[in-house]
């Protein structure tokens, strides 16, 4: 691989681990909001018109924001039992078809994400609850992880072409 690819490589990488592990820390206001918002429904019965609301505005950047550093640490769901079974060569020639796969999906979804995303923000979309907060910043979230992962999917293919190995020992979560 070349030296400037390399570089781009690890940059990509890099900074997908970098916003996995500051998205991390937004379960530490989804946890604490959701506790509060059970004990409140179910012990005071007085439920909050804001807890769930800011539980699932939360959620939705920590899942999608997570997703691209998952992919490299090979996180997300796959037919393991049958792709153990192959050899590594054909699991090779897999990952060589999967992530292009994975890169055009994204790339169509982000098509579609952006500018609906780009409306959200123009219109300072609200949810029209009762709480009403804003948004269009989970909104702006969607085109962002999906770019973050069609980077990533570009990656791992180029760490699979090149034959590159990956080690996840220096990468190991805190």
């Amino acid at each position: 691989m070349p030296a400037w690819l390399l570089a781009a490589v690890r940059a990509v990488t890099a900074l997908n681990r970098g916003i996995f592990m500051a998205t991390v820390w937004l379960l530490a206001i989804v946890v604490p909001v959701m506790l509060f918002e059970v004990v409140s429904r179910y012990v005071f019965n007085a439920p909050t018109v804001w807890g769930m609301e800011l539980a699932v505005l939360l959620f939705g950047p920590y899942f999608l924001l997570g997703g691209p550093y998952l992919l490299h640490l090979r996180g997300h769901v796959a037919l393991d039992l049958a792709r153990q079974r192959l050899s590594p060569a054909w699991q090779r020639r897999l990952d060589l078809v999967n992530f292009p796969v994975i890169v055009v999906f994204c790339a169509i979804l982000l098509y579609f994400s952006v500018p609906a995303a780009f409306n959200a923000w123009s219109y300072r979309e609200t949810s029209f609850s009762a709480w009403n907060p804003p948004i269009w910043p989970a909104k702006a979230m969607v085109p962002l992880a999906l770019a973050l992962m069609l980077l990533q999917a570009l990656v791992e293919w180029a760490h699979t072409f090149w034959q590159i190995p990956t080690t996840h020992a220096d990468e190991a979560m805190p």
